[in-house]
């Protein structure tokens, strides 16, 4: 073996190796993949080397080499860092809200404009209305039912429990999304729903209380839905119109990724939603009050995606899992 040939041909991956190993802070994902592989190049260096009777110098310094780099890439997998998840955050997580916005904000504006048709509809024709509930009901509705539902347990348990539905409901809308149709199958079923209680409330000059229990938590509840379900339906399209660059399954395996990121980011945004409704809704707070935290909280959310969602899409790292997607 021409052990100059073979320096000349591995020094730089050894330098390397010795370069990341002797770091002392903590080294990026992508640094840590990169000592990852270096450090299994270099214990195949030090095998081969090992068999063909090198120089015991040279011999000497990849072995030791070799043991500092098993020594850092035990330490960059065994310790806790919060610069994932504050990249998570701030990057990752944003971005991909941005990045489909046009999917969950086309979906908003047309369900929700569906949604108040509706209401106007069922509450201006009675008979309409007649057909999902009777009299007794929407007395029972108006008088009772709608106002006690917010206060009917104790408010921690209510959080956890409307978290919870709502976190299944939204991770319904984005898993189904591959098949598209299940995806308006589940928003019909919850606007139909919003739209009859909404048109009993209406129908009995009750709408200011019907508005004034939904706008605190309603406004980013219903916001987290739509995303999901926009998210669902993008990687839905993936594998319909994949673009002309990538097969279907490379657009959809990448919009897959995309759309984990947003469901792990919409969980702690129906955390904030629950808590809304079990704390601030029947709080005995006046309704402006009530409707202008859940309206700055739901401002903020919209400020993340779009505004910080922005700079984040042009400013977060570049990677395997950006470079793949795309055009949203």
């Amino acid at each position: 073996m021409d052990l100059d040939a073979y320096l000349a041909e591995r020094g730089g991956e050894w330098h390397r190796l010795e370069v990341l190993a002797n770091r002392p802070n903590l080294l990026s994902p992508a640094e840590i993949d990169e000592l990852v592989v270096l450090y299994q190049r270099a214990a195949t260096h030090l095998s081969v080397l090992r068999t063909r009777n090198p120089d015991p110098v040279m011999l000497a310094d990849l072995s030791r080499l070799v043991l500092a780099g098993r020594a850092a890439v035990t330490r960059s997998s065994g310790g806790f860092s919060w610069r994932p998840l504050g990249e998570f955050f701030a990057y990752r997580l944003p971005a991909a809200l941005y990045r489909t916005r046009r999917w969950w904000g086309t979906l908003a504006v047309l369900l929700v404009t569906a949604t108040a048709v509706l209401v106007w509809y069922m509450a201006s024709h009675p008979e309409v209305l007649s057909l999902f509930v009777d009299d007794a009901d929407i007395d029972k509705v108006v008088n009772q039912e709608f106002v006690g539902y917010y206060s009917e347990y104790r408010a921690q348990n209510f959080a956890l429990q409307v978290w919870t539905n709502n976190a299944l409901l939204t991770a319904q809308c984005l898993a189904s999304g591959v098949l598209i149709l299940p995806v308006f199958y589940l928003l019909w079923s919850n606007m139909l729903n919003t739209a009859v209680v909404g048109g009993i409330m209406v129908s009995r000059d009750a709408g200011g209380t019907f508005l004034t229990y939904l706008a605190p938590h309603g406004l980013l509840e219903i916001t987290c839905l739509f995303v999901g379900a926009g998210v669902g339906l993008r990687i839905g399209w993936s594998w319909i119109a994949p673009g002309p660059l990538q097969t279907r399954r490379q657009a959809l395996v990448a919009w897959v990724r995309e759309g984990m990121v947003v469901a792990v980011g919409l969980v702690p945004a129906l955390l904030v939603a629950g808590c809304l409704e079990a704390f601030v809704t029947p709080s005995a707070l006046p309704p402006f009050a009530r409707i202008g935290i859940g309206a700055a909280v739901w401002l903020g959310f919209l400020s993340y995606a779009l505004v910080w969602g922005r700079e984040a899409d042009r400013r977060r790292p570049a990677g395997p899992d950006t470079a793949d997607l795309p055009a949203a």
